[in-house]
């Protein structure tokens, strides 16, 4: 596998705690790692992006501009990012860009100038690793407490947390990362590579 040079983080769940259809920036709270993380990435000059699917728009719970200024508070707390992809539509519109479908991660990947081959995408759940999947980029799941146990099983990269995960690509080396033994038993198959 080629270096890893972006990194394209889910937000809820994965950078800040996730709070459903939240509009209100004051609401927003790091998850435990993300900024130290972040920080890594950046000092060894690999972009950072975040793909996020919003659905709220389409069910008229969020507006537009709600989603931008919680979008923003999360670029003021671990940010900048280099690109912010989001996908508005529900989950019955069909659309190309909601994860699981490839979309976002297309789109960010071209934005930052990098093969989706060498694009990492970090998630808490099964649609972010299948997004990576389908759109030819490598994934990793952070699981949480709302991650179905049948979502890490299906998985063939988990991290205890978002460090870990981050650790692990930069240092290209499974090594340094989640050894198969340290994972659940049914946390899917170890390739013997970081990604």
């Amino acid at each position: 596998m080629n270096p890893v040079t972006a990194v394209l983080f889910d937000r809820d769940g994965t950078l800040v705690h996730d709070v459903p259809y939240n509009g209100d920036p004051d609401l927003v709270r790091p998850v435990d790692g993300a900024r130290e993380a972040l920080d890594l990435l950046r000092t060894r000059g690999i972009r950072t992006g975040v793909v996020t699917n919003q659905s709220g728009i389409a069910r008229g719970l969020l507006t537009d501009a709600e989603v931008r200024r919680v979008n923003q508070r999360v670029d003021d707390l671990l940010g900048p990012f280099d690109v912010w992809a989001v996908c508005p539509h529900g989950p019955d519109e069909g659309c190309p860009c909601r994860k699981p479908a490839p979309g976002l991660i297309l789109w960010a990947a071209g934005r930052l100038g990098a093969a989706p081959a060498d694009c990492l995408v970090i998630g808490d759940i099964g649609a972010d690793v299948e997004a990576a999947r389908r759109a030819g980029a490598h994934g990793v799941l952070v699981p949480t407490p709302q991650t179905r146990p049948e979502e890490t099983a299906c998985a063939d990269h988990v991290a205890p947390d978002l460090l870990t995960a981050v650790r692990t690509a930069v240092s290209g080396s499974p090594r340094h990362g989640v050894p198969a033994a340290e994972r659940p038993v049914d946390a899917g198959h170890d390739t013997g590579r970081p990604w």
